[in-house]
């Protein structure tokens, strides 16, 4: 079907008003889509959540701005849905706990003296190669 009797078919001419980016629904915005906005007229709720996987004739893509700022008529009520793969700003606990990571990662293993500590610790260790160790057969 992709063939006439002159040869394959040529594909359309490239346009730059068509794009494949999705772009905010909004009158005279051009910006990218962030957010797909759905009216649930039963509730009188408008669900501002992630931008969907592909467009639908009855949801409409917002640009941050335009979902920063979006507002629901009189008696409304908005839900903003958060976005799970946004990444989350770091607390003060997560900052914490990776330097103390970071420090348990820097910090020299103690070993005992002699060398042999942990062997004698481990009986079924008989060498160590960096993080490799070679264990003795449970047989032996």
């Amino acid at each position: 079907m992709g063939e006439s009797r002159r040869g394959p078919l040529k594909s359309a001419v490239p346009s730059n008003v068509v794009s494949p980016v999705r772009r905010c629904s909004r009158t005279a915005c051009g910006r990218p889509a962030v957010a797909t906005l759905t009216y649930v007229y039963a509730d009188s709720t408008a669900v501002l959540g992630p931008l969907a996987t592909y467009a639908e004739p009855h949801c409409y893509d917002l640009c941050a701005e335009h979902s920063e700022r979006l507002t629901a008529p009189r008696g409304w009520e908005v839900v903003r849905l958060l976005d799970a793969s946004a990444p989350a700003r770091p607390s003060g606990d997560d900052l914490e706990a990776l330097a103390n990571a970071v420090r348990e990662a820097a910090r020299p293993q103690e070993r005992a003296a002699g060398g042999g500590g942990a062997r004698a610790a481990d009986p079924m260790e008989v060498a160590r190669r960096g993080h490799l160790r070679v264990l003795r057969s449970p047989d032996n």
